[in-house]
């Protein structure tokens, strides 16, 4: 058995916490006075020295550098490996043989360092109010080494961070990241959207890249907690949001090309109002047949930075011709004008008619689809809807035009966390010419005018059709707490 000084000196450097020592010789070696007076007089000699944060939580031990010395803050916000198992070093001393085992996320463990400095909270304009432009005043933060594991999370001022020049990420495009939000309803509870759905997104790309596990569910609460402290960043608005921007990047500093060995994540916040300030008005995309945002064998269906980085040129030449957004369409080598992708900010619907039945076709999740979970949503409440056949299949292009000229292409839309539910009007094509998609926003507005709830209901024999306005209607509901659903998940006070 430890004896109770061993015992309080290896809790307060959370070493009984986490699982680091797995060798039985460990307890042996507490076994004796002597072994835990050892340990403990090279704390109180200055041997291991102790770092405060500002309001004096304990931040564990670490072996001090002659010129080496850091303040605290500079630790904080450092992407390198904050020094919490140097106990466990003195221990390896003693006891060679231990088996150290890395240790994980953990809720219980987190740190909140408030700031001095609170920013003024920004007018609520769909204009003025850019996406990703603002930010709140604190972020979440943890680092993670290869052998140790993961440090205990902490909530900071939002700061900027520090990296080394040779740090994976910076020339290999080690990172991926989520998308995700919080929502306040006319209750005043917040709430997310179906978060699990974006932690298991966020293990899943990670893994791709081989950065570090994580605990999901502990890696959860945190940022709850983050966003529990930024409560009042959280619009009371319908269409107004708080983005959050969980970040997962391998900061080792090595320019050979390796799995990391040390990564950083990190969770930021933005207030937002709707992604294309025209709300719910049809936008036109480029069809672009050139470029490919993904292929098969490739990373299409994870959220990395490298599958976005080189979809900025041709959204740029989009804008130039008048468009919102690209329309990818993979030419296979197969007859057919190509395989229909994705939007590169959104996954896309297609509502065709044929012989008086509707049907929803979205592009399977076969590897260059990215699982999003606004269109796992929409997919579920339109097969709840009953009166539409929805489908996941392969659709080529010559489908699309074919349908708008016989006059079956009904509706088409994108959806993502960003977007919400976001009509289309037109697609454009390389030599100019257009297909011209249906949209009637007075049936989208009598949609978007429901009382809570109404929206799922059958339609009456005389309301007007609008797919898109009756789920975005439903959406909404969903999200801000109008109507109870398990996919929204609130946070309690």
């Amino acid at each position: 058995m430890l004896h109770r000084p061993a015992r309080r000196l290896l809790a307060r450097t959370h070493v009984l916490h986490y699982p680091f020592w797995s060798n039985e010789s460990l307890l042996n070696a507490f076994d004796s006075s002597a072994s835990a007076t050892r340990v403990a007089a090279r704390i109180s000699t200055g041997a291991l020295d102790r770092d405060h944060s500002p309001n004096g939580d304990r931040m564990g031990y670490h072996w001090p550098t002659p010129g080496k010395e850091k303040s605290w803050r500079q630790q904080t916000y450092s992407t390198g490996f904050r020094k919490v198992e140097a106990l466990q070093q003195g221990m390896a001393e003693m006891v060679p043989h231990a088996v150290p085992m890395p240790s994980d996320i953990r809720h219980a463990d987190l740190v909140v360092n408030r700031s001095d400095h609170l920013k003024a909270k920004p007018r609520l304009d769909p204009i003025e109010l850019k996406f990703g432009a603002v930010y709140t005043d604190h972020m979440l933060q943890v680092s993670w080494k290869e052998g140790p594991g993961w440090t205990g999370p902490s909530i900071d001022p939002l700061a900027p961070l520090t990296l080394h020049p040779c740090a994976q990420v910076l020339h290999y495009g080690s990172g991926c990241f989520e998308g995700m939000k919080a929502y306040k309803g006319k209750d005043q509870r917040l709430r997310l959207f179906r978060p699990d759905m974006n932690m298991e997104r966020l293990s899943q790309s990670a893994a791709r890249l081989t950065l570090p596990e994580f605990d999901k569910v502990e890696l959860l609460e945190c940022i709850k907690e983050l966003v529990r402290l930024e409560r009042d960043w959280v619009p009371a608005e319908e269409g107004f949001s708080l983005y959050i921007r969980p970040a997962l990047i391998g900061t080792h500093p090595f320019l050979g090309l390796s799995p990391t060995r040390e990564a950083m994540l990190f969770v930021v916040l933005s207030p937002v109002g709707p992604y294309f300030p025209s709300g719910l008005k049809p936008v036109k995309l480029f069809v672009e047949t050139e470029v490919v945002r993904a292929y098969p064998g490739g990373v299409g269906d994870k959220k990395v930075g490298g599958n976005y980085a080189p979809t900025m040129l041709p959204q740029l030449r989009s804008a130039h011709r008048g468009c919102a957004q690209v329309l990818y369409v993979l030419q296979d080598g197969l007859p057919g004008g190509g395989l229909v992708g994705e939007s590169g900010a959104m996954n896309v619907f297609f509502l065709l008619q044929e012989n008086g039945m509707m049907e929803l076709i979205t592009p399977p999740l076969d590897g260059l689809i990215l699982p999003g979970v606004t269109r796992d949503t929409v997919l579920a409440i339109a097969r709840g809807f009953g009166n539409i056949k929805v489908s996941e299949r392969n659709l080529r292009f010559d489908e699309i035009e074919h349908a708008a000229e016989t006059g079956r292409l009904v509706e088409i839309f994108g959806t993502g966390t960003a977007c919400a539910v976001q009509p289309i009007t037109g697609l454009l094509k390389n030599d100019n010419t257009e297909i011209t998609i249906p949209f009637d926003s007075e049936a989208a507005a009598h949609w978007l005018a429901k009382p809570p709830g109404m929206a799922l209901a059958q339609p009456g024999s005389n309301e007007p059709f609008s797919l898109c306005g009756r789920l975005t209607r439903t959406l909404i509901d969903f999200q801000y707490g109008y109507v109870e659903s398990p996919w929204s998940v609130p946070i309690d006070p």
